[in-house]
């Protein structure tokens, strides 16, 4: 498939669909749930993305916003499209907002027609939708509110066959595609525009990656990561180019074991996941003893040189054969036994957990994106990965450094700009030029490396400027702590707030940070710290719904506390 020359999401779908419609039960969307019925075939999703296609029409003018709020299923999918053959636009909520940001995103996008899963998120916006405003269902159904599975049934009724394929073809690449709210670290959350083009771009730009992954084999991915994150968004997309096999998994908990049954190829996520994940397996190889120990402290260091391109000695190839056969193969079969590769997104990945997850045989892909560019820029590749770096940019988009270090990107996958945001737009988008935010160079190999952040960097009293989030990643290594915050802006010396499981844990916390700092330049070292218990969570309005720190909602808390310290 040409992804260049497909003018739409919605041609996407039918498109890969008509590939593949000789197979008519061949599976595709799969909800680990309880009592939930066997997969979806693409014969069955078609059918239903015409029928509610159909009635949103009926409902709808073109670009009009309807939303979509909730938890990763099947139907989100079906919606999703259906919106967009119907001529509206998607607005994705995630199932995690502050009653202050649906209220305000309701507001500001005037949705259409809202489509919820179930009553528990209907609950959530219902005294922010007026009368006029059509609620679609997924579970239940009310006076007002219509099930979706009963307009399927009362179509089917009506019609005795549903096999006609249509679909929207005046749609364009340059048409707005979603509105996806950026949940922001301060301030309202900002709408980003995306057009159709966009999100197809990133698709063609994923390609490279993805053929050598899945040759010669059937792409299966395990969705955990919210499909109202851009990243998760984007993704399905790429699954459906793929013709893939997708299961939604139940939940975070349930994640490894949903994996044993999936068996996926391929599988996205945040690097607060990989970050609990090398918890989890570090904390169990501490426990091994004698020759299991040993094994697995050579699994570590033999994968981590193979990772740099290093040449490994007679006696450590020898010893590489039992690492694969005796460690990495287990730890595969832990995960399904098929898996080709994680793919890192949505924040910064620690050098420390890529090289070491690479090296125990779960190969570790870290790309880097924002909403605002559809979100993809750029990824390693597999069999090139340089850890230190998010790979080569997509070949869909250019990518400039500016004099202040600032990467700068250019392609169709920019955003169209910000919703009812003309100023807001016009500072971010220069000259056609995407200015991230964000700062990084360009290696010799032509790999985009990310060194700060350009909003986050503390400035010291002495004019040093550091960065927060390299620290924080480097003490959340530790076992013992969980979240870090550090602190230090026009200051002398930097101070942070480690949450961890006890107050007790402070000899063992007291003894890591001073062996960390004497790694750490002097500017760098932290000097004092205070330990806390309550986590930095979605609900108490100190992580962002993509798990980022809200840096000012933190300070307003612990301020008080941090400054004591000077």
């Amino acid at each position: 498939m040409q992804l260049s020359r497909i003018n739409s999401l919605v041609e996407l779908f039918f498109t890969k669909y008509k590939e593949i419609s000789s197979i008519t039960d061949k599976p595709f969307l799969k909800w680990f749930k309880e009592n939930e019925k066997d997969f979806l075939t693409w014969e069955q999703v078609s059918s239903k993305i015409q029928i509610l296609s159909e009635y949103l029409r009926a409902n709808l003018a073109e670009g009009d916003r309807c939303i979509i709020l909730s938890e990763n299923r099947p139907e989100w999918l079906i919606s999703d499209i259906s919106i967009m053959n119907a001529g509206g636009v998607t607005v994705p909520l995630f199932t995690t907002y502050s009653e202050k940001d649906y209220e305000y995103i309701i507001n500001d996008c005037t949705p259409k027609i809202c489509i919820v899963s179930n009553e528990i998120q209907l609950k959530k916006i219902e005294k922010f939708i007026s009368d006029e405003i059509i609620v679609l269902s997924i579970e239940f159904i009310n006076e007002r509110i219509k099930n979706i599975e009963n307009i399927f049934d009362e179509y089917l009724k009506k019609n005795k066959s549903d096999s006609h394929i249509s679909f929207n073809q005046n749609l364009k690449r340059k048409d707005l595609a979603c509105i996806i709210y950026t949940s922001g670290t301060t301030g309202n959350p900002k709408g980003v525009m995306l057009s159709h083009g966009g999100i197809l771009s990133n698709c063609e730009g994923a390609q490279e990656i993805l053929n050598q992954l899945v040759e010669n084999s059937e792409a299966t991915f395990l969705t955990w990561l919210p499909l109202s994150h851009s990243y998760e968004h984007a993704v399905q997309f790429v699954q459906i180019s793929l013709g893939a096999k997708i299961y939604y998994a139940e939940s975070l908990e349930k994640l490894l074991s949903n994996m044993s049954i999936a068996k996926p190829t391929i599988m996205t996520a945040v690097p607060r996941f990989y970050q609990n994940l090398y918890s989890k397996i570090s904390m169990n190889f501490l426990k091994q003893k004698g020759f299991k120990k040993k094994l697995i402290s050579s699994t570590i260091s033999i994968g981590t040189k193979k990772l740099n391109n290093e040449n490994l000695t007679l006696w450590e190839k020898s010893i590489n054969f039992f690492c694969e056969k005796l460690v990495r193969r287990k730890i595969k079969n832990q995960f399904g036994g098929k898996l080709k590769a994680f793919v890192s997104g949505g924040g910064a990945l620690d050098q420390k957990i890529g090289e070491f997850l690479n090296a125990i045989g779960l190969p570790t892909l870290q790309g880097y994106g924002l909403t605002e560019a559809s979100p993809v820029v750029s990824c390693n590749i597999p069999g090139k990965i340089k850890i230190d770096t998010v790979g080569p940019p997509f070949k869909t988009n250019q990518v400039n450094i500016a004099k202040d270090g600032e990467i700068l990107v250019k392609g169709e996958n920019v955003m169209l700009g910000y919703w009812n945001m003309k100023k807001e737009t016009d500072e971010v988008i220069r000259n056609g030029w995407l200015h991230t935010g964000d700062i990084g160079e360009i290696t010799k190999d032509g790999n985009l490396k990310i060194t700060d952040r350009k909003k986050e960097i503390i400035v010291s009293l002495g004019g040093d400027n550091i960065s927060p989030s390299k620290i924080e990643n480097l003490l959340c290594l530790s076992e013992k702590i969980k979240q870090s915050f550090v602190y230090g802006d026009k200051k002398t010396y930097l101070v942070a707030l480690i949450v961890t499981d006890s107050i007790e844990n402070r000899k063992d916390i007291t003894i890591y940070l001073e062996n960390l700092n004497k790694t750490l330049s002097l500017v760098e070292k932290v000097k004092k710290f205070k330990l806390i218990v309550e986590e930095f969570t979605i609900d108490n309005g100190m992580l962002t719904p993509t798990l980022k720190l809200k840096r000012k909602k933190i300070l307003e808390k612990y301020k008080e506390d941090l400054e004591k310290f000077y």
